[in-house]
């Protein structure tokens, strides 16, 4: 199996007093979805495309309760309520999700994909299935997985064009150990932030910089206070639909198959939306003055040989390779 290596124990059965309602006569059902970024994201695109889907299939029978902008808390507290049920669906990064559901991180191993339509086929197919189904050991549904893009960098000082130029940098991380131990491995301070903190972190001079998709630079409007940005591509993220367990079991059949549509429609939106950005956030960024710069990957990848050192321990080369691998 793809994630033999990456197994945790199952967490133990979580109490569920979710928004989630369902009497015994199969009433109306309302479900919460959340998420941390604004409603005119990629984010808020899928949320609206799944209310529209599941409330039109199922004729008002479901009924969906959109929560954007981190209102039910960061994607931490998001992660903890569909444990605990307080959520019913969370829409989240993979990289916080994974101190949630250890085998996640492994997405997060720089330079893994070769691009966007390597990462969509494997985390549509077998190995991205069999990952997905992991979360089903912590109390958790997982599904689908949606699209944040490639990250990459930005920051106040100066350009960043090679390695060298990290050193000394305090970078805001995700709240993953992937991403602090990358960017210790290549010279930088990793800082790790929740989401909601981030802004006024780089406003007001507390980290020098931060790392994320173009669609999350520009709906949060990052390019107000971070002059200098990298084309890194170093990660690419990928975005985790899940439910909480008891939610999704006290669905029927038929409606868990009109939420799984939905899900598959918020998918596409998504991913769509973040294609717009990708094709046209870099010259928008340009335009609002912020000086842009590439780097040669291989270059980046072996300043990190040491850290993929410890990545082949943690999650197997077998397992690495199946991914870079696949086509």
């Amino acid at each position: 199996m793809y994630i033999k290596s990456l197994k945790a124990a199952a967490c133990a059965a979580l109490m569920s007093v979710s928004l989630y309602s369902a009497p015994a006569n199969a009433a109306d059902v309302t479900l919460s979805w959340t998420f941390v970024n604004p409603m005119d994201s990629h984010f808020g695109a899928a949320a609206r495309a799944f209310k529209e889907h599941v409330e039109a299939e199922s004729d008002g029978h479901i009924k969906v309760e959109i929560f954007p902008a981190g209102a039910l808390g960061g994607e931490r507290e998001i992660l903890e309520g569909l444990q605990f049920g307080s959520i019913d669906i969370g829409h989240t990064s993979t990289t916080v999700a994974g101190n949630f559901i250890p085998e996640l991180l492994v997405f997060d191993v720089p330079f893994l994909f070769r691009d966007a339509a390597h990462a969509r086929a494997v985390l549509d197919g077998p190995i991205g299935s069999e990952i997905l189904a992991a979360a089903q050991g912590y109390g958790i549904t997982g599904l689908g997985f949606g699209e944040n893009g490639l990250r990459h960098l930005t920051n106040s000082r100066h350009p960043v064009r090679t390695p060298d130029d990290l050193s000394g940098l305090t970078i805001r991380t995700m709240e993953n150990e992937i991403h602090i131990k990358a960017f210790a491995t290549l010279g930088a301070r990793p800082v790790p932030l929740a989401w909601p903190e981030l802004y006024a972190a780089l406003q007001q001079g507390v980290v020098d910089g931060q790392e994320n998709p173009i669609a999350n630079i520009l709906t949060a409007n990052f390019y107000e206070v971070q002059p200098y940005m990298t084309l890194t591509g170093h990660v690419y993220a990928p975005s985790l639909v899940a439910m909480n367990t008891s939610s999704w079991a006290r669905l029927s059949d038929e409606d868990k198959a009109i939420v799984q549509g939905g899900v598959v429609k918020a998918i596409a939106v998504q991913r769509a939306a973040v294609e717009t950005y990708e094709a046209e956030g870099i010259a928008q960024l340009r335009e609002r003055g912020i000086e842009i710069e590439e780097i040669d990957r291989d270059e980046f990848a072996a300043k990190l040989a040491p850290a993929y050192e410890t990545f082949s321990e943690r999650f197997g080369a077998d397992v690495l390779d199946a991914i870079r691998d696949y086509k």
